[in-house]
């Protein structure tokens, strides 16, 4: 039975982690109690909360709680993992400003045409920033959001 309980345990906790990523844990009764406070604890907190009273869910449904009805449900994972995946051969276009990883880095990530050659001079122009170490996802979408323009690219990092 403790089995059972740990297992149920867990399942809730791995869900309720993956409503709080982008911006889905920014409504429900959690994310009022826990408001303006940062770190892994009021996350969890915050989700554990919505997740366990069920508030999150009424609350997009019928739009109340401070949720809304027209959020959109988005994953970063795709962009990590071709930067992850890619990172030698993107580092070397990086530094270009041109090339096909960084070609395939603005279609994954969805940036439009229009963007596409300031997408591009910007990782140049800031390449020693977003390769200067491991965490490069971090650091280009830090990139990404000190620009205007592409600010609205870095959600998706």
């Amino acid at each position: 039975m403790k089995k059972i309980v740990i297992a149920a345990l867990a399942t809730l906790a791995a869900a309720s982690s993956m409503a709080a990523q982008n911006n889905v844990g920014s409504c429900g009764w959690g994310s009022k109690v826990f408001q303006g406070q940062s770190g892994v604890a009021p996350q969890v907190l915050a989700v554990t909360t919505n997740g366990t009273s069920g508030n999150q869910t009424f609350g997009i449904t019928f739009g109340t709680s401070g949720c809304t009805q027209d959020g959109v449900v988005s994953s970063t994972w795709k962009t990590a993992m071709y930067i992850d995946g890619n990172r030698v051969a993107l580092a070397r276009d990086a530094a270009a400003g041109q090339g096909e990883s960084l070609d395939t880095l603005a279609t994954v990530m969805g940036v439009k045409a229009d963007d596409r050659a300031l997408f591009a001079a910007t990782i140049k122009d800031n390449f020693g920033t977003i390769f200067a170490t491991e965490a490069v996802a971090a650091n280009l979408k830090a990139v990404l959001a000190s620009n205007a323009q592409l600010a609205g690219y870095a959600a998706v990092i």
